[in-house]
């Protein structure tokens, strides 16, 4: 690989003259860095590109030809690294977001689908309970009315009330719990 050690003059940079490599390295690291910086204001990341145009430049050493200033060269390697890793970031980021949005669209169709085939399951068990346990369970759920409010109205006892709340929630809880949750069967028919 021939390549400009010096910012005059060129000179031969192979494997076997590390001792040049690393002088290389030790003069620009610290100036590439504060430039990776200032692109990518990102102090590890800057720090990444530029280890990652050096790592390039010892591997490559063959068959990089460098025709003007090594320092010119660093600068422009370090530039595009950096612009390379910021669209990277901006793919991978759309990428997240697009399949942020399939998931949601996903969950949200799959929760219609769940929530109909809930409210499908319900009708029809709702329908299975006797008329009159039916009737107290829905003024208790659907129209939040308390048990003495439930008597009055039906002039029932509130015993009778609560008997058949417990029916109608013990028969509910049977039919709906191969499709409900746990956790959802206690906090709606509890």
């Amino acid at each position: 690989m021939n390549a400009a050690l010096a910012d005059d003059h060129v000179t031969v940079l192979s494997r076997d003259r590390e001792s040049e490599f690393e002088k290389v390295f030790k003069k620009h690291f610290k100036g590439l860095h504060a430039y990776a910086c200032t692109i990518l204001k990102d102090d590890i990341m800057a720090e990444e590109m530029v280890q990652n145009v050096f790592c390039r430049l010892w591997e490559k050493t063959d068959h990089i030809d460098i025709r003007e200033s090594v320092s010119g060269y660093l600068y422009r390697s370090v530039y595009h690294e950096s612009l390379n890793y910021l669209k990277h970031l901006k793919v991978r980021e759309a990428h997240r977001d697009y399949t942020l949005q399939q998931e949601q669209q996903s969950v949200s169709a799959s929760q219609g689908l769940e929530l109909s085939e809930l409210e499908t399951r319900l009708d029809i068990a709702l329908r299975e309970l006797p008329e009159k346990c039916r009737t107290i369970f829905q003024m208790s759920r659907f129209e939040e009315l308390k048990y003495q409010e439930i008597a009055d109205r039906l002039q029932l006892p509130v015993k009778t009330v609560e008997n058949q709340m417990g029916k109608a929630l013990r028969l509910l809880r049977v039919k709906l719990a191969d499709f409900l949750p746990a956790s959802f069967l206690l906090f709606f028919l509890s």
